[in-house]
């Protein structure tokens, strides 16, 4: 996938082969990468039901603790953030409430003798991931539970995750191919940047705009119709009429 990621930036930036590129491929691939996350973040278009043994006593854990697969296999590095937790009941699950964090403080930790048992309520600390792929794992998103767990339950994760860092045409992919069409626009944005010029600044903004108009067209494409507000990120074409607005009206020909 990193070689048609490599083409197709290239492709955008019209970067010649010969006698030399204006953008070397080292720099491309740092930028696809990070179009990647960027893609990733914002689309939150990787998700993973990830899972956690938690021990008795302990209430607070970093998202690096979640197991979301083995990322040469899955091509999924880590957690950027969770949505719901569940922990698993004999053959089920029993889902825990999401609470604010000013809130879980006040009325959850605010307490100097907390008594142990099931999870009933939970609230996210930490902001983000670590670096990939090898940052410190304590930078990392994280959250805490209440009561402390009085045993091993094991939590089931509805995670949004980012995926590994693309090394040769080898590495797993995991950004599903919607998403994959955004990516050479983002890497293009930021090669122009690099420019610090105005012709070439003009042409960032350019690329931005392309970028998101791919990732919009690939939210619309990935929700099915019956349900077109089940995934974020999609537009209710009736919000204009449920917030008593009217849409803008283009002017008519001719008009000064």
């Amino acid at each position: 996938m990193l070689n048609n990621y490599l083409t197709d930036t290239k492709n955008l930036l019209q970067n010649p082969t010969a006698p030399s590129g204006l953008y070397d491929n080292t720099s491309l691939t740092r930028w696809i990468n990070i179009a990647r996350g960027q893609v990733a973040g914002e689309a939150e278009c990787i998700r993973v039901l990830g899972t956690l043994t938690l021990t008795p006593s302990q209430r607070n854990y970093n998202f690096s603790s979640i197991n979301v697969g083995v990322p040469g296999t899955t091509g999924v590095q880590g957690v950027l953030c969770v949505r719901d937790v569940l922990y698993t009941v004999g053959s089920g699950f029993r889902k825990l409430a999401p609470r604010p964090w000013e809130w879980f403080l006040q009325y959850k930790l605010n307490n100097v003798v907390p008594v142990e048992g099931e999870p009933r309520t939970w609230a996210q600390f930490g902001q983000g991931a670590a670096t990939p792929p090898t940052g410190n794992s304590d930078a990392t998103g994280s959250f805490y539970l209440d009561p402390p767990p009085d045993q091993a339950y094991t939590l089931t994760f509805d995670c949004v995750c980012y995926p590994v860092e693309l090394v040769n045409s080898n590495t797993v992919e995991a950004i599903p191919y919607q998403w994959t069409d955004a990516v050479p626009f983002f890497a293009a944005y930021y090669a122009y940047l690099s420019a610090q010029t105005g012709a070439r600044q003009a042409d960032a903004e350019r690329m931005f705009t392309h970028y998101q108009t791919f990732l919009e067209r690939a939210r619309k494409q990935s929700n099915p119709d019956v349900l077109r507000w089940q995934y974020s990120q999609a537009t209710d074409p009736t919000q204009l009429n449920k917030l008593g607005l009217s849409p803008k009206q283009a002017p008519a020909a001719g008009a000064g």
